[in-house]
C-alpha cells in the first residue's frame, strides 16, 4: 500500500471506514486462496517436491475434483474476513493518524536530523511502523484464521465465542514475534513506497500520483516489506498454527527449524507472497482510494 499524502484527509471517518472496509472484503475474496497456499507451505516441515506439492497445498482434497480442491483453499473465511477487513480499516486510518501526530509534534526534529525531504519519508515510514505494532490487537483473529487454514483439528467443533472464552490470552500467543515482524515490515512498506514515489518517480505530492506511479510504488514497498518480515512471519505462523494447548516458544521454533530444515526454511512461502504482492496491493490500494472519495460524497 502506497503511503497517503501528507496533511488531513478531506473525507470523513465514516467514508474512510466504508471505503477501506470494502477494499478489504474485495481483496479477501480474490487473494485468500493464495494466502492459504503460502501459510500451508510455511507450516509444512518436510521437503516439498513436485510430487508432494498437491498434498501440501490441498491437504485432504488433493485427490478430489478440481472444484473441491479450489474450495479447499477457502478455510477460515469467516475469521479471515474479520481480520482482513479490520486490518485494512486500521491500516488506512491508522497510518495517516500516526503521520499527522508525528508531523505536528516532531516534524522539526525529523527535519533537523534527516533534512526536509528525507525527514518526510522517515516520518511516513515511522508512522507505518507504529501502525504495524498496533496491529497486535488483531492477533486473535489472525491466529484463528491461520489455525483454520492449516490446523482445523484445533477447533474440534467449537464456535468463535467458545474459543475466545476457553482460550483467552493464548490467542495472543506469538505477540512478541508479531510486533517484531510488523515494526520493520510496515516501516519498509511505507518507507520504500514513499522513497519510490519521491526519489524514483519524482512525485512530491503523493495524492497526485497516477495509477501507474502508485503501482510501481506499491510493488516496491510490498516486496521490501514481505522480504524483510519473511523470517519472523514464518516463526509467527509456526507458533500460531499449533494446537491451543501446545505452547511453544519462538526461540525453540527457530532452533528446530534451522536444525531440521536449514536456514532457508525461514523464507518458506516467500515466493507465492511476492508473486501476488504486486497485484494484491495495487488492487486494494486503487479500490480503497476510489471508494473512499465516492463514499465521501454521501457521508
Amino acid at each position: 500500500m502506497s503511503p497517503p499524502a501528507g496533511g488531513k484527509y478531506k473525507e470523513s471517518g465514516t467514508a474512510r471506514i466504508l471505503g477501506s472496509g470494502a477494499s478489504g472484503v474485495a481483496e479477501l475474496l480474490v487473494f485468500h486462496p493464495v494466502d492459504t497456499v503460502a501459510k500451508r507451505l510455511m507450516s509444512n516441515k518436510s521437503k516439498v517436491s513436485f510430487s508432494t506439492l498437491s498434498q501440501v497445498v490441498f491437504r485432504d482434497a488433493a485427490n478430489a475434483p478440481i472444484t473441491k480442491r479450489l474450495l479447499s483453499l477457502f478455510p477460515g473465511l469467516g475469521y479471515a474476513a474479520g481480520y482482513k477487513v479490520s486490518q485494512r480499516i486500521y491500516k488506512f486510518g491508522g497510518q495517516p493518524f500516526f503521520n499527522d501526530v508525528i508531523t505536528s509534534r516532531y516534524k522539526d526534529q525529523f527535519t533537523n536530523t534527516f533534512g526536509e525531504r528525507k525527514g518526510k519519508l522517515i516520518i511516513q515510514a515511522t508512522a507505518g511502523s507504529l501502525t504495524g505494532i498496533g496491529e497486535v490487537v488483531l492477533l486473535p483473529l489472525d491466529a484463528l484464521k491461520i489455525k483454520r487454514q492449516v490446523n482445523p483439528e484445533a477447533f474440534r467443533g467449537r464456535g468463535v465465542i467458545r474459543i475466545f472464552m476457553e482460550e483467552g490470552t493464548t490467542l495472543y500467543r506469538g505477540w512478541g514475534w508479531t510486533v517484531a515482524r510488523n515494526a520493520p515490515g510496515s516501516f519498509a512498506l511505507f518507507g520504500a513506497s514513499a522513497f519510490t514515489k519521491d526519489y524514483v518517480l519524482g512525485v512530491s505530492d503523493y495524492s497526485k500520483a497516477t495509477w501507474t506511479q502508485n503501482f510501481f510504488a506499491s510493488v516496491a514497498g510490498a516486496v521490501a516489506s514481505i522480504t524483510v518480515a519473511a523470517p519472523l512471519d514464518t516463526v509467527k505462523t509456526r507458533i500460531q498454527n499449533a494446537n491451543f494447548e501446545h505452547k511453544v516458544r519462538g526461540v525453540t521454533v527457530v532452533k528446530d527449524l534451522i536444525r531440521h530444515e536449514g536456514i532457508t526454511a525461514l523464507f518458506k512461502g516467500l515466493t507465492p507472497k511476492i508473486l501476488v504482492v504486486g497485484p494484491k496491493l495495487v488492487f486494494s490500494y486503487t479500490l480503497a482510494q476510489s471508494l473512499i472519495p465516492f463514499f465521501g460524497k454521501y457521508v
